[in-house]
């Protein structure tokens, strides 16, 4: 399984209702493209204080790397993907994204 987490430095005039409507259309394609099996998101809460520029994220699960290259690439994703980069600091600069998979125990 890969989780894909993305970690986003939201503009201090970032939409609320944007963000919200934004994660909403990404949690509606859970089932719609094959391979997208779940979706949280949420604001950092930061407890140990290092992910200060990071505001809030989200993360989705899928199968496998195909089943993240089908999302990547998916028309809806990509919409909502636009929307998403203009509610950051810096644009595209503003949102760190991580992909691991959790089926290896393995390290780096």
């Amino acid at each position: 399984m890969i989780h894909h987490v993305v970690m986003c430095d939201l503009r201090r005039d970032a939409d609320p209702g944007e963000w919200a409507a934004i994660m909403a259309g990404l949690a509606g394609l859970v089932g719609q493209i094959d391979g997208f099996l779940g979706f949280d998101a949420g604001r950092n809460l930061d407890f140990e204080a290092k992910s200060p520029d990071h505001d809030a994220g989200f993360i989705c699960r899928f199968h496998d790397k195909a089943a993240v290259e089908r999302y990547a690439t998916d028309p809806r994703h990509v919409a909502l993907g636009t929307r998403l980069v203009a509610l950051c600091r810096g644009g595209g600069e503003g949102i760190r994204v991580y992909d691991l998979d959790t089926g290896s125990c393995a390290a780096a």
